[in-house]
């Protein structure tokens, strides 16, 4: 049975919460300066959905590297619920700053050796750095895996959390794991993944009313205006693009069905 605890879950991070009371506050004073007043439009980018959807067709042929070895591959999908969920959080663990290819075999080989809560558990710590390696600040990780493994196993009967506020609390869990583990492994969309290809395509695109520097501020500028019906596969495509075009050094523009739309489009 699952045991669900309810101690951590007002708990958000600092920066998280000021963001919100921010864009609460800013709302708020709208309001109580004119009700009778019209709603003003809410603020959207211009040409997003042009380029949206030429992001759509340049996509087309899920070739990326996130499409073939991203974390919905690294799972093994005819492992009873429980197990699939918790190999996707460990995949989530391992991807961060960690080229899909490397996470991938990484994943193989701990699903080669049976990847469960109790099998983590009972590995020495020298073992599954060597298993893990050279998966990025895999020695943190190695810490991580284990001390997350063991609150899954004390608190929630071996499952993982079902909400955000508690996958944040988890360590080395982040809010953009956190909301793709809600999305892989909770079938649930609780808010847009933000990782670093999301955060420089979405700046350069100007999809945000002014640059940001962090993904999670990020998250809360998209979602004040991007459709919810869009959430799911934003990270996707926006991941995808970014490792085959809209490059972080180098972009190629040259390629890119947007460059005549794009505002940090290098025109030549």
């Amino acid at each position: 049975s699952r045991v669900h605890s309810t101690a951590g879950i007002p708990r958000r991070s600092r920066r998280r919460k000021s963001i919100a009371i921010a864009y609460e506050s800013a709302q708020g004073d709208g309001a109580e300066q004119g009700t009778s007043e019209p709603q003003r439009p809410r603020w959207e980018p211009r040409d997003w959905r042009q380029q949206l959807e030429r992001i759509q067709e340049m996509r087309r042929n899920r070739d990326a590297p996130v499409d073939e070895m991203g974390v919905e591959k690294c799972y093994d999908s005819s492992a009873p619920p429980q197990v699939m969920r918790y190999q996707v959080l460990l995949s989530l663990m391992l991807s961060s700053q960690t080229k899909d290819q490397v996470t991938s075999a990484a994943m193989l080989r701990l699903r080669q050796r049976g990847l469960t809560v109790d099998s983590i558990l009972q590995m020495d710590d020298a073992t599954l750095g060597q298993i893990i390696y050279p998966v990025g600040f895999w020695r943190n990780k190695v810490k991580y895996i284990k001390q997350t493994t063991a609150i899954l196993k004390q608190k929630y009967g071996g499952d993982i959390p079902r909400t955000v506020e508690e996958l944040v609390q988890l360590p080395g869990v982040g809010p953009k794991m956190a909301h793709l583990a809600m999305n892989i492994a909770w079938d649930s969309v609780s808010g847009i993944a933000v990782d670093t290809h999301v955060h420089r395509i979405t700046n350069r695109l100007k999809w945000v009313k002014k640059e940001t520097r962090y993904p999670e501020e990020t998250r809360v500028a998209l979602e004040d205006w991007l459709p919810r019906d869009l959430w799911r596969e934003i990270n996707w495509l926006l991941v995808g693009f970014g490792q085959q075009t809209c490059l972080p050094v180098n972009p190629r523009c040259n390629e890119c069905l947007n460059q005549d739309i794009c505002p940090a489009a290098k025109r030549h």
